[in-house]
């Protein structure tokens, strides 16, 4: 992990100075040696990398969705080029740049991440081992290495040998527990952040690979996480739990506000926004109104939800127009299967008794 860490020590005088400058603010409030400086301070060093990577994020929404958009294609080009690898490669190649799809956009938050990560190890060892690094002065350091939290020096891991936990100040005890607890705390939030993924933003009638992929990753990553955490400091257990939580709270924002097509979270969020136009008669607010507009644009390739969603506002008398607003309708019940793509009934005549059935009519009376 140091070798790793060294080769991002260009980045150490950036991220070393950001957690400065957040440590003259916090150190005003708490105290210059407090851990609650210093563990703010790497807290507000992750919240600030990832609103610079909200655009970033929004890429990877994009990504994510057109490559599951594209699994039944790609498991087509699978199947019929199953014997040729090089020219089901270059197929696979020719879809991505036909559709504009990259499937490394969907990495882009982690990859763009890992240089501050490994810079933050790097300035958090250094601390450590008490030696001077980026913007930190020989003040500070020292400052650092005395600030706890919950007991647990912030360069403190897991793994470290007695001597060396005594050396700063605290116990092996102390530190195995804090360390512990946040090692499950960020494993936890990654597996519910990939879990509420899978159960709540995933096109439900598309069963593909990619699906079967994401599942494993669900289990795969929070273990990862779990045996790479006994050998980071206290402080990037910090960094990384911070983030673990930005990122599910991120995402349950998207779920809820942007579903993703098809999916569980898309047919709950049109049945909140169908008991917001019953109540209000009209769509409330832009956004809603760009997801109503997309949906009449759709035609007749709407999805299950979709469709509900249209035939939901026609029997409630309301129309849904290309604009996004919804209008009055006097032929609700006429245009429900329409709207939801299918065909209208036709009306069938009513059924007579049995006893008008039986009786036999009179002839008329002849003049």
């Amino acid at each position: 992990m140091d070798t790793i860490a060294s080769l991002f020590s260009f980045i150490t005088t950036p991220v070393s100075w950001i957690i400065v400058q957040f440590h003259k603010l916090y150190g005003a409030i708490f105290g210059a040696d407090s851990g609650w400086a210093w563990g703010l301070s790497i807290v507000s060093l992750v919240i600030l990398i990832r609103i610079c990577l909200i655009p970033l994020f929004v890429k990877q929404i994009k990504a994510t969705r057109g490559m599951q958009a594209l699994q039944p294609k790609m498991k087509a080009i699978q199947e019929r080029y199953k014997n040729d690898k090089q020219r089901q490669s270059e197929e696979m190649m020719k879809l991505y740049k036909e559709t504009g799809t990259n499937p490394l956009s969907s990495c882009l938050p982690i990859l763009a991440q890992s240089p501050f990560f490994f810079a933050l190890y790097h300035v958090l060892s250094s601390i450590a081992d008490g030696k001077k690094i980026g913007a930190l002065t020989p003040q500070l350091v020292d400052s650092a290495r005395e600030a706890h939290i919950f007991g647990a020096p912030i360069a403190a891991k897991f793994m470290d040998d007695p001597a060396k936990v005594e050396a700063l100040g605290a116990s092996l005890m102390d530190v195995r527990i804090v360390t512990a607890i946040m090692i499950v705390l960020m494993s936890l939030s990654q597996f519910y952040t990939q879990r509420q993924l899978m159960q709540k933003n995933v096109d439900l009638s598309v069963k593909t690979p990619f699906m079967q992929q994401q599942k494993m990753l669900m289990y795969i990553f929070p273990v990862i996480f779990a045996v790479m955490g006994i050998n980071f400091p206290v402080g990037v257990l910090v960094y990384w739990l911070t983030t673990n939580v930005w990122t599910m709270g991120q995402q349950m924002y998207v779920i809820s506000q942007n579903p993703t097509p098809g999916s569980l979270a898309q047919d709950q969020y049109l049945t909140r926004l169908l008991k917001s136009i019953s109540s209000h008669g009209d769509v409330k607010g832009r956004a809603k109104k760009r997801v109503v507009a997309a949906i009449v644009a759709k035609g007749p390739d709407r999805n299950d939800n979709e469709r509900k969603f249209i035939t939901a506002l026609t029997k409630q008398g309301l129309a849904a127009q290309a604009d996004g607003s919804v209008t009055k309708s006097s032929e609700a019940t006429a245009d429900a299967d329409a709207a939801s793509g299918g065909v209208a009934k036709r009306q069938q005549p009513k059924r007579q008794p049995k006893s008008k059935r039986q009786t036999p009519s009179k002839p008329s009376p002849k003049k």
